[in-house]
């Protein structure tokens, strides 16, 4: 939403054109507002300013596991969070949940994620942990690979048991590879050369900057691939100074 093209600049690092989110206010204003006392003490924790260079910045990966893609008839069965800097991944602090949710598994979804009806129907619901999850995010930048899973899945979830929702920023490495990817692959020369933007599917992200294979569908697993993905793309593609501003929405 927030979101518009990269510009390259001569030190070859990418930038981006976009309206500047003051999430620092959002938060304020969020806390003021929020009813359920989680919630409340999440927004109160604060967040970063905007101009906050990326090397001083507090990341936590996140990543569901869902009965499905859509957010209002769907809902999670496993999360999982990595902590982590753009120098350090904090892997002792990790964590995983397999909850139980309000719609039903699909035999399509269980065989992408493995997470079945046995595994489930013991399974505490969201609400139970929610007050560990907003502990592990407080104060943090959540980074995902694709926003609309995790920001729209998270919100639904919420308002659905608690009748309120939730907001943070995100920093996307969906959103951001593919923009890298469209700029690198534009052009005459390009077209001329019958370039294309290559895929943005989390797997073949990392291929391009190295990372190892990493089994898909495992909330934990994936949370993992996507912090060390957004520390090679800004490795690659920024610089240590850039302000936070810059890549979250």
């Amino acid at each position: 939403m927030f979101r518009e093209a990269f510009k390259q600049t001569s030190s070859g690092h990418f930038m981006r054109n976009t309206r500047l989110l003051d999430w620092q206010q959002i938060f304020q204003s969020c806390a003021e507002n929020a009813k359920d006392p989680r919630i409340a003490q999440y927004y109160q924790h604060g967040m970063i300013s905007g101009d906050t260079p990326l090397s001083d910045v507090e990341f936590v990966a996140l990543d569901f596991e869902t009965t499905g893609l859509n957010a209002n008839k769907d809902d999670i069965i496993s999360v999982g969070l990595v902590p982590f800097t753009i120098h350090r991944i904090y892997c002792k602090q990790s964590q995983h949940w397999v909850v139980k949710p309000k719609s039903k598994l699909d035999e399509e979804s269980v065989i992408i994620h493995g997470i079945t009806h046995s595994d489930v129907q013991t399974a505490p619901d969201l609400r139970r942990i929610l007050e560990s999850v907003l502990d592990a995010l407080a104060g943090k930048v959540v980074v995902v690979h694709y926003k609309a899973i995790e920001r729209q899945f998270m919100d639904k979830a919420l308002h659905v048991r608690l009748n309120e929702g939730i907001q943070f920023p995100v920093v996307d490495t969906l959103a951001i590879e593919a923009q890298i990817q469209a700029q690198q692959n534009s052009g005459f020369w390009a077209r001329l050369k019958g370039k294309k933007p290559g895929s943005v599917r989390l797997g073949k992200c990392r291929s391009r900057y190295g990372l190892p294979t990493y089994q898909p569908h495992h909330a934990l697993t994936d949370a993992l691939a996507t912090a060390e993905l957004l520390q090679a793309q800004i490795a690659y593609h920024f610089s240590p100074d850039t302000p936070i501003n810059h890549i979250w929405e």
